[in-house]
């Protein structure tokens, strides 16, 4: 599940997006995507802080990651934000 609060946004603001697994499943080796281009900013963890906003960061985010199912670890996307 990617995470993001819903607020007005404008350039120069700070945005953090988070990836979560679903109910808390744990999760590891996140990865975000801006369309379908891989990102590499800001990145710490399961969360991806975008700052100072510009306009070319507008459109839909998503994330992947391994998340734990049972005993084993799988790949899952989120829906695109």
């Amino acid at each position: 599940v990617l995470q993001v609060l819903a607020q007005v946004l404008v350039e120069g603001d700070t945005v953090t997006l988070r990836c979560r697994g679903w109910q808390d499943m744990s999760v590891t080796g996140v990865q975000f995507y801006h369309g379908d281009k891989e990102v590499r900013m800001s990145l710490r963890g399961t969360e991806l802080s975008l700052s100072p906003l510009q306009l070319h960061y507008s459109g839909r985010y998503s994330c992947a990651a391994r998340v734990k199912s049972g005993r084993s670890r799988e790949w899952q996307e989120s829906v695109p934000v």
